[in-house]
């Protein structure tokens, strides 16, 4: 059964356009999983974006390259994007699509595990790090996201909630350990302060601490 708060946020806040909503439609009918954000969850990524004058971000997970488009359009005009994925038919989706939306200049998608890409970033630093990703290996992602954010950066990863599974003591599978370690250093890391946005699936935010600060809530 629909969420009426749901359905009410995306009437309100997330109404696509052309673009997104062809993207959409093809990814459906080319079999990609259905698992991309929402539109409202692309109007967040977009509202936090430009809450911390971001200017650089970092995407762990591609598909289809919605989420990507949504965050690039809320950075300045010179803003690049890095979106990092496994599969290769997924990435050259996203990359027509990134095209058709007038973005090739400024998303780069790279092709590659994860965790095998993002030693190669050492030293680099980004303004927003967007964890959407396999969720057994969050925790992970997450100690990349704070070792490659600025002070005040912001690292964001969806199904926080993991269609509940998070509450359930019973399921102990290693993808629902990650989202629960996810968020349990998100509520408890000294370097971060965090919540979970009870909206769709969950969408865990951290803002990294600047120097001097770690010990505050």
């Amino acid at each position: 059964m629909s969420d009426p708060v749901e359905e009410y946020l995306a009437r309100l806040f997330g109404a696509e356009d052309a673009v997104l909503a062809s993207l959409r439609e093809d990814a459906d009918r080319s079999g990609l999983p259905p698992i991309s954000i929402t539109s409202a969850t692309g109007r967040l990524l977009q509202v936090l974006a430009r809450a911390i004058g971001a200017r650089r971000v970092l995407e762990v997970g591609t598909l289809g390259g919605y989420s990507a488009i949504c965050l690039a359009r809320a950075l300045p005009d010179d803003g690049p994007l890095l979106t990092l994925e496994r599969d290769p038919a997924h990435a050259g989706f996203a990359r027509r699509w990134i095209s058709r939306a007038g973005l090739a200049e400024r998303i780069e998608v790279r092709e590659g595990v994860a965790l095998d890409l993002l030693p190669a970033l050492d030293g680099e630093r980004f303004d927003l790090v967007f964890l959407d990703a396999d969720k057994g290996p969050l925790p992970i992602y997450l100690d990349w996201a704070i070792r490659l954010l600025r002070p005040g950066g912001m690292v964001i990863a969806d199904n926080a909630l993991w269609g509940g599974r998070v509450l359930d003591p019973g399921e102990d599978d290693a993808d629902t350990r990650g989202v629960r370690e996810f968020n349990q250093r998100l509520a408890n890391d000294p370097r971060l302060t965090g919540i979970v946005v009870p909206m769709h699936d969950g969408v865990g935010v951290g803002i990294v601490k600047q120097p001097g600060t770690e010990g505050r809530v």
